[in-house]
C-alpha cells in the first residue's frame, strides 16, 4: 500500500451528480488503496469475530453491490447470483474467500468502471422498479453506494492496521 494513494478528490463546488460520483469514485479509490499490496493469504485473514469480515470478503461484497445496483437495478440485467443467494445468502464473501486478491481487485475495478458507464446514460431524477412493487431512483442508488462504499472503506482501513500496521486516511 502505497502511502500517497492516488485519489479523486470530490468537488466542492459542483451539482448534486458531480458531487455524489465525486464522493464515490473517491471511496472507490481508497477500497482499491487500501486492499492493494496483499498477499492472498492476507487478505483471507480473519481478524474479527466474523469469519467473513475479511479484506478479501468485503473486497467480494463491495464488487456485488456495484453490480447489484447499477447493472442488475439502473440497467435491468439478469441477477447471476440469484440462485447462489437462494443457497447462502453469503455467497459473495465465501466466493472471494477463494478467489486471489488480484483477480477481486481487477473485478471490483471492472465494475466500478461498468457501474460509471452505465451511470453516464441515466438522469439523476430516473426512477426505476425496485424489488417488484417498489420505486428507487438513481440519485438514491448513487447516495446509498456512497455510503455502503463509505463504510466498508472505514473496515478496510481497520483490517488492514491489523493486517501490517499501515494506516492512513
Amino acid at each position: 500500500m502505497s502511502a500517497e494513494p492516488a485519489r479523486p478528490e470530490p468537488p466542492m463546488v459542483g451539482s448534486q451528480r458531480e458531487q455524489l460520483t465525486g464522493f464515490l469514485d473517491f471511496h472507490r479509490a481508497t477500497v482499491v488503496w487500501k486492499c492493494g499490496g496483499l498477499t492472498d493469504e492476507q487478505a483471507r485473514r480473519s481478524l474479527v469475530p466474523s469469519e467473513l469480515t475479511t479484506i478479501a470478503g468485503l473486497l467480494g461484497h463491495l464488487t456485488f453491490v456495484e453490480e447489484y445496483w447499477f447493472s442488475i437495478v439502473l440497467a435491468g440485467k439478469p441477477d447471476r447470483w440469484r440462485e447462489a443467494f437462494a443457497e447462502d445468502p453469503d455467497a459473495e464473501f465465501r466466493r472471494a474467500m477463494r478467489t486471489p486478491i488480484a483477480r477481486l481487485l481487477a473485478e471490483y475495478e471492472q465494475e466500478c468502471r461498468r457501474s460509471r458507464e452505465i451511470l453516464a446514460g441515466l438522469d439523476f431524477d430516473k426512477v426505476v422498479t425496485f424489488r417488484g412493487d417498489r420505486a428507487v431512483s438513481v440519485h438514491w442508488v448513487v447516495a446509498h453506494m456512497v455510503e455502503e462504499t463509505a463504510r466498508h472503506a472505514g473496515h478496510l482501513d481497520l483490517l488492514r492496521e491489523l493486517t501490517d500496521g499501515l494506516v492512513g486516511e
